[in-house]
């Protein structure tokens, strides 16, 4: 997927995050071992949101695998080391974002 089609797509993310109640915390937090495209919280829940797009056929969210999945908990981990931010709960969240305009929220695929 292209840069400018990524970041449409998590300019959408955002959007629904926020409607739903979410306060933005930061967007696009890189490391050498992956990225975060948003970091929310909702009420004392830390929740990092990995953005996927793409048509049906494919369903995007299939490109976050294992290897995806370490990755973004080790980035996770070094945004609560480094941020040192204030919360209860920690979570990772898929959203996926289809042509169509359909948006599927899957929540809490990872918890600790």
């Amino acid at each position: 997927m292209s840069t400018k089609k990524g970041q449409h797509f998590e300019e959408i993310a955002c959007t629904y995050l926020l409607k739903k109640g979410y306060r933005l915390v930061d967007r696009n937090v890189r490391y050498p071992f992956g990225e975060l495209d948003i970091v929310v919280m909702k009420g004392r829940k830390l929740v990092f949101v990995e953005v996927k797009g793409g048509n049906r056929s494919f369903q995007p969210r299939t490109r976050v695998d294992r290897l995806k999945l370490k990755r973004l908990e080790l980035a996770a981990n070094k945004f609560i080391t480094d941020r040192n931010p204030k919360f209860e709960e920690c979570q990772l969240d898929v959203i996926e974002i289809l042509n169509d305009g359909t948006i599927n929220h899957l929540e809490a695929i990872g918890r600790w």
